[in-house]
């Protein structure tokens, strides 16, 4: 098999995501995952990159992979010249499964973005795969990445207290959702203020919030659905009004629109509506 290079893949997808906030993953949401990829046909990459301790997690979750029943699975540690092997990238393209682990999302994008790897991923998710990740592993999953820095002075000294413009910092993520900005750890590490900030500046992005120990599966149709112990939180400026900024950088808006959703709960990214 050839990895195209020049043709465009991302118009074309027909898999599936699986988009985890972080967190425990209960057995029952590995299980999902597992039956996603086949089962005990499929077959799974696990790109630990994004961690601190690769080789580990790689291991740790090849093995909670297996364990579950899914036929084969390996953890793959990519460096600057393996990202860019073609045999590694056919490898990658003909797998049902890639799964991104947790850690700093920087460093999944600065290695991957442009790589044949990437395109690689993108093959597998065109040929009807699944695409899932965790923690960094979700970030990465935006076309517009929160990266988890902070670009102003905080005098507070706490992490994101503020509304405010120029202040979140985005970069290119790996684009497999163009419809909104994903942030994680929503909930428990209480992130509202950061994801507002982003939207207000990007309104025509909706806004989605993942919990610890929650996912979001995004189908083919851009329909998505919640999994999970935890909630979901979706932001929706599209059609807000009186989008402004103070003379403080303070963001401001009207008729603003939030859902809160559960397990079980569906919302259309391209309608912008839940779902029956």
């Amino acid at each position: 098999m050839i990895i195209s290079l020049l043709i465009p893949v991302f118009t074309l997808a027909q898999g599936t995501l699986f988009i985890i906030g972080g967190g425990n993953r209960p057995p029952e949401m590995i299980k999902q995952i597992v039956s996603l990829a086949g089962g005990e046909s499929g077959s799974m990459f696990i790109i630990p990159n994004a961690s601190g301790a690769p080789e580990e997690v790689g291991e740790y979750q090849k093995n909670q992979f297996l364990e579950a029943g899914i036929g084969q699975c390996e953890a793959l540690l990519l460096d600057s010249l393996s990202v860019n092997d073609e045999i590694i990238s056919q490898r990658i393209a003909s797998a049902s499964a890639i799964f991104f682990s947790g850690g700093d999302q920087r460093r999944l994008t600065s290695l991957m973005n442009g790589s044949r790897a990437l395109r690689a991923v993108w093959e597998c998710y065109k040929n009807g795969g699944l695409i899932s990740g965790t923690s960094a592993g979700a970030a990465v999953m935006s076309e517009k990445m929160i990266t988890g820095t902070e670009l102003l002075i905080n005098e507070k000294n706490e992490a994101f207290s503020s509304i405010r413009e120029k202040n979140i910092d985005l970069t290119e993520g790996f684009g497999f959702v163009n419809e909104a900005i994903i942030d994680q750890h929503f909930i428990a590490r209480k992130r509202h203020n950061r994801l507002i900030s982003a939207v207000l500046e990007h309104p025509q992005l909706l806004g989605i919030g993942i919990d610890e120990a929650t996912a979001i599966i995004v189908n083919s149709n851009r329909g998505l659905m919640v999994s999970g112990e935890g909630s979901v939180i979706i932001y929706d400026a599209r059609k807000a009004k009186n989008l402004r900024s103070s003379n403080k950088g303070l963001l401001s808006a009207t008729e603003l629109r939030l859902h809160v959703l559960t397990d079980g709960m569906r919302f259309h990214l391209k309608k912008g509506k839940v779902l029956p």
